[in-house]
């Protein structure tokens, strides 16, 4: 080997390291590696090329030292390759930290979630009208989720692929109440009438998440009985909670529908608040959006609870705090509620 081929091979080594270890980014180092040696059309490419027209032992001597020479610049390349993923990854996180700090005079230290400020603006509108706020356990048994109910044995909803049970006591009698419902059938069997009250509480279904559906989610639901309560009653109450949450121009209407605990039944449903009732992507082109289920109680809950059909009636609704929650603000997805994401919450 020449002198010359030494000097070339060491002035390739200065100057391929300076460039690996000069690049900026991941894509900078990149451009770099092949411009180095990687490329067919890089010098070192070149000088491997070169080797075919020399001497065996010229040409085994200086191949030798082009192989460490690749070697070299590949530790170079991948050592500025660890510092560079290293940067970006630390530039990551410092954009996505959490100031977990002491809370300076003057700054927020955090407010309540959306859907805990829905329900406190729902009692509110409640507790105005003259209702109690009620609250029963989430763990519940068979009997006030669904016999007491008027739940057939065979409706879907007592399933187990629809419903957490819970192993305690009689296979498939105690589990994570599907509704609120319970607290209702607890307030009947209490046995002190009338009554005028709303129940806000956690529940659970096995549904897959998705933009409109939770496993764990949130109801209100409303129970009055007294003498002589009609279906009028009812109509006016969802009227005025609905207008007090999205406003005095908004419009209710109930829809013929079927329920075990109730009768007549009725789905209710409130004029899209986007559109205003002209139809849109919201409300996919109707112009009306369904809140819930309600309808007068029906008889055979009554009777379960020891309370007289002939002298009481009553009235129950129930609808998902999520739900109203993701109306109120125009969010799209339910499933932003529990990702707790502080960016999201921060705005509301």
């Amino acid at each position: 080997m020449t002198t010359d081929q030494a000097e070339e091979i060491a002035l390739l080594e200065a100057e391929a390291t300076a460039a690996l270890e000069g690049a900026l980014d991941l894509a900078a180092l990149e451009e770099s590696e092949r411009a180095a040696f990687r490329s067919k059309r890089s010098r070192f490419a070149e000088m491997y090329q070169a080797l075919g027209s020399k001497e065996p032992e010229e040409r085994r001597v200086v191949g030798r030292l082009l192989n460490e020479l690749r070697g070299r610049l590949e530790a170079v390349a991948e050592a500025r390759r660890a510092e560079l993923t290293a940067a970006a990854r630390a530039e990551r996180l410092g954009a996505d930290r959490l100031d977990l700090t002491e809370v300076l005079p003057g700054r927020l230290a955090g407010h309540l979630h959306l859907v805990t400020q829905v329900r406190e603006a729902l009692e509110d509108v409640f507790i105005g009208m003259g209702y109690e706020i009620a609250e029963g356990p989430e763990v519940e048994t068979g009997w006030r989720n669904f016999e007491a109910l008027n739940i057939p044995e065979d409706h879907p909803a007592r399933s187990p692929l629809d419903t957490f049970y819970v192993d305690f006591g009689k296979p498939w009698s105690v589990l994570l109440r599907p509704h609120t419902s319970p607290v209702q059938i607890r307030l009947l069997e209490r046995g002190t009438l009338p009554i005028y009250a709303v129940v806000p509480g956690r529940t659970y279904r096995k549904d897959t998440p998705d933009s409109t559906h939770l496993p764990v989610f949130h109801q209100i639901e409303a129970l009055v009985v007294d003498r002589g309560v009609t279906f009028a009653d009812l109509k006016g109450t969802i009227d005025t909670f609905v207008r007090a949450i999205f406003g005095e121009g908004t419009r209710t209407r109930l829809r013929p529908a079927y329920f075990p605990f109730t009768e007549p039944s009725a789905e209710f449903e409130m004029s899209c608040v986007i559109c205003g009732g002209e139809g849109c992507r919201t409300c996919s082109g109707v112009g009306w959006i369904e809140l819930g289920g309600c309808g007068m109680v029906h008889p055979a809950v009554f009777e379960a609870t020891g309370v007289d059909p002939e002298q009481w009636s009553g009235f129950a609704f129930g609808f998902g705090i999520d739900r109203i929650a993701i109306m109120r603000h125009g969010i799209a997805d339910l499933r932003v509620m529990i990702e707790n994401d502080v960016r999201f919450l921060g705005q509301f």
